[in-house]
């Protein structure tokens, strides 16, 4: 009888061990999987699909996201881990956290990627783009220690039968390259692209640069340091007018307009010139397809990108005090 009842105890611990090793596994798989189909999915969806558009709705969002991320993390640290699983439970909420944090460091500096601060936006895309780094890492800790540590203890416990789930959070290492990032917010870095903007190079010898001629907004002409009064009507728009300073062909040459008031989110219109040869002048068209604040002083600022080799920079950005009123 005695050896009896030693054999069912031990039976008994067995065979709770084995299901608690099992649980853990079922569970931690679930929480890794819900990080990749909930959280990184539709994160990365939601920039490829962004365009540009509103940086306080598109912060909004990630930072949704950055909640589930960190409640996926609390579900994870609130686990019942048996010892065998520590090493799988450690790497797994150092990915975890990885991901709430990588979050939650893209919301705070998708408004700067969005505006037209030409080397500020360009400075929040590199930024964006080295932070993939930080999801591709918590993929690496993933795949070889969560899942490695919890097959060895399955192994080792003679458990077979079970899946270990992979959790894959960054999809394509493309969204390591700061061109990538830029692409899918609609934006272009100040570094320029085509024949010699790709690589910030500049495309030749000799002077590179550009200068703003003139904005418009209709039939008025923009000055700088008096009140602007303009009547907006539905269909309205800017025109931009700069030239070629230097001695090559430039490439892919960003003009934004921004207007900005004292509060509320800004309105930033862009457009980019694909190529303009030297002494040759561009006119750029940009629509204002939403109404700015109307009978309240705003400022509406012209920037015209840097290209690269550029050195003189003060006359691609002016600046004008602006009342809009109903026409």
């Amino acid at each position: 009888m005695l050896v009896l009842l030693v054999v069912a105890v031990n039976s008994c611990r067995n065979s709770q061990r084995e299901n608690a090793l099992k649980d853990y596994n079922r569970q931690i798989s679930a929480i890794g999987t819900g990080s990749a189909r909930e959280v990184s999915q539709p994160f990365f969806q939601l920039l490829s699909d962004s365009g540009g558009g509103s940086s306080q709705s598109l912060e909004t969002e990630i930072s949704g996201y950055r909640v589930q991320a960190e409640s996926q993390y609390r579900q994870a640290r609130d686990l019942d881990v048996p010892g065998e699983m520590r090493g799988a439970q450690e790497s797994a909420l150092m990915a975890l956290e990885w991901r709430q944090d990588g979050l939650r460091y893209i919301a705070e500096r998708v408004r700067t990627a969005l505006g037209d601060e030409g080397e500020a936006a360009d400075e929040a895309i590199q930024q964006i783009a080295g932070q993939m780094q930080v999801f591709l890492a918590s993929d690496v800790s993933w795949q070889t220690r969560v899942i490695p540590f919890i097959k060895n203890a399955l192994d080792e416990n003679e458990i077979g039968g079970q899946e270990i789930a992979r959790s894959t959070f960054l999809p394509d290492q493309a969204w390591l390259e700061p061109q990538t990032v830029a692409n899918a917010l609609n934006q272009q870095l100040t570094g320029g692209g085509g024949d010699g903007g790709a690589n910030g190079e500049p495309t030749g010898p000799g002077l590179h640069g550009t200068g703003i001629d003139a904005t418009s907004f209709g039939d008025v002409t923009l000055q700088p340091g008096v009140s602007n009064r303009l009547p907006y009507t539905d269909g309205s728009q800017f025109t931009v007018r700069f030239t070629n300073q230097g001695d090559n062909d430039e490439f892919d040459i960003k003009v934004t307009v921004r207007i900005q008031g004292d509060g509320g989110e800004p309105i930033t219109l862009s457009d980019t010139v694909p190529r303009l040869a030297p002494s040759e002048s561009a006119t750029v068209e940009l629509p204002l397809e939403e109404a700015p604040p109307l009978d309240t002083a705003v400022t509406v600022r012209t920037t015209v990108a840097r290209v690269p080799g550029e050195e003189k920079v003060d006359n691609n950005r002016s600046e004008y005090p602006v009342l809009f009123s109903q026409g």
